[in-house]
């Protein structure tokens, strides 16, 4: 793997295509009716290019909530962890300030610039909820495929593609499947827009922690001890 700061260039990259491509799918489906199936695959896609492309050079995590997963299972150090979730924030804001740029502000105001938020009749608790499990599920793909070596590794950026397809696809409408702290800030920065902005740091954390630490406990624990 490059040295840090190489790394966290990536990881600035791979993050600001990211942010840029999935909140800019919600802005055209809201503005053009392209609909939840073309939010789930601009996303989806997105994720498994550029998590692909930065996996040798940075581990393609891509997301705040996925280097903390990594963190506390000692995958990565303090120093390293540190640096990429500020440029993933980095590159999220870059992301949607671009964003706000190129596109007309009466279409980009319509949908807040894409920042995800809640639907009417869903509350903070079962947002949190919803969140967590979505993540849950991106990280323990990402440990079954980039971390245990018994996994397809290069298979890894497809798999966190996919699994945030049908993210989008099963809450896109409940929460804005943010999944990632960095997706949903960036926006929300650049848009002004602070509703329940919390949430889509809270969530997605408590998922990838449970999913990090289930993995390694059950599945990685034994098979690291006995190692010669």
């Amino acid at each position: 793997m490059e040295v840090t700061w190489k790394a966290a260039v990536a990881e600035l990259v791979g993050t600001f295509a990211l942010v840029f491509v999935a909140a800019g799918s919600v802005i055209v489906a809201g503005q053009y009716g392209s609909g939840l199936v073309g939010e789930a695959l601009a996303y989806g896609s997105v994720v498994a290019v550029m998590a692909s492309l930065t996996a040798r050079i940075s581990g393609g995590h891509l997301n705040p909530a996925v280097t903390v997963g990594l963190w506390v299972t000692n995958r990565i150090g303090t120093f390293r962890a540190a640096a990429y979730a500020a440029a993933q924030f980095a590159g999220g804001i870059l992301g949607a300030s671009l964003l706000r740029l190129v596109v007309p502000e009466v279409t980009w105001r319509a949908t807040r610039l894409g920042t995800p938020l809640l639907a009417p009749r869903v509350g903070t608790g079962k947002g949190i909820m919803i969140e967590a499990v979505l993540t849950f599920f991106l990280v323990f793909a990402v440990f079954g495929t980039a971390i245990d070596d018994r996994g397809p590794r290069n298979m890894s950026g497809l798999a966190a593609g996919l699994v945030l397809a049908f993210d989008v696809l099963v809450a896109g409408p409940l929460t804005g499947a943010s999944v990632n702290p960095a997706r949903a800030f960036g926006p929300g920065l650049v848009s002004g827009t602070w509703a329940n902005w919390w949430l889509y740091w809270v969530g997605p954390v408590a998922g990838a922690v449970i999913a990090s630490v289930l993995y390694w406990g059950v599945f990685l624990r034994d098979r690291e001890s006995a190692a010669p």
